[in-house]
């Protein structure tokens, strides 16, 4: 839930995956849209948490859970979109706090908030949708795969749904936040979202080892019998 909702709060910012890296940015074209690197929102740093947990709960919960646990995210995150909204509104405190920050280059504090947190709100809007259809996606994917390998291959099943229902998600949120509630081209929104997803593609891969030990620490705390149980179990809900 924390990861759901930072992911939420962060995401307006675009950062530079090559520069942070200390490495030569790529430059490739894409969409129309030419000199291109590797821009994408800070909202995809908490996903590979999301992707581990979403698994793990789908693979010893099922389905069901998946969508329950779905479900609350998106409240929670609405429940943070209402507050950002009040918070926005409210009336700035005019002698101090508004020109606090003059000396840092920010001359306006009100106007910096309500352009950080407004334009998170954007984020907010499209996420809401772009992540319930991908966690159901993801899950629908993930059982499916799992009733045919008979609880076998938890690398393959993580990492095909995963791929497939974040190819979804990184479309549709960043196109609905970017595109048409942002002054961004449309040609630039689809290349962040197609480097969006190929960050989260190389993230589900390295992410399959720590899927494994997450498995094999539940088991030791469980015992095989316990956790092969559950496995089980949650292929009926």
């Amino acid at each position: 839930m924390a990861s759901i909702v930072l992911a939420e709060l962060i995401g307006v910012k675009i950062f530079s995956l090559e520069n942070s890296l200390g490495i030569k940015p790529f430059s490739f074209s894409f969409f129309g849209e030419h000199n291109l690197s590797l821009n994408l929102s800070v909202g995809v740093l908490p996903w590979p948490i999301i992707f581990i947990l979403t698994d793990v709960i789908n693979d010893y919960f099922g389905l069901k859970t998946v969508r329950f646990i779905s479900i609350i995210a998106v409240v929670f995150v609405s429940v943070a979109f209402l507050i950002l909204y009040i918070a926005i509104h409210t009336t700035p405190e005019s002698s101090w706090w508004i020109g606090s920050n003059t000396q840092n280059g920010v001359p306006n504090m009100q106007n910096a908030y309500q352009s950080i947190f407004g334009q998170g709100m954007n984020i907010i809007l499209a996420s809401i949708l772009a992540f319930f259809i991908g966690q159901m996606i993801d899950a629908f994917i993930f059982q499916n795969i799992k009733k045919i390998t008979k609880d076998k291959y938890v690398g393959l099943r993580a990492t095909v749904s995963t791929l497939v229902s974040q190819l979804m998600d990184s479309v549709v949120v960043t196109v609905v936040a970017f595109y048409f509630l942002s002054n961004m081209s449309l040609g630039m929104a689809l290349a962040l979202a197609f480097t969006a997803y190929m960050y989260k593609f190389c993230m589900a891969l390295l992410s399959t080892p720590i899927l494994y030990a997450v498995h094999y620490i539940i088991e030791k705390y469980l015992g095989k019998e316990q956790a092969k149980l559950m496995r089980e179990e949650a292929l009926l809900t």
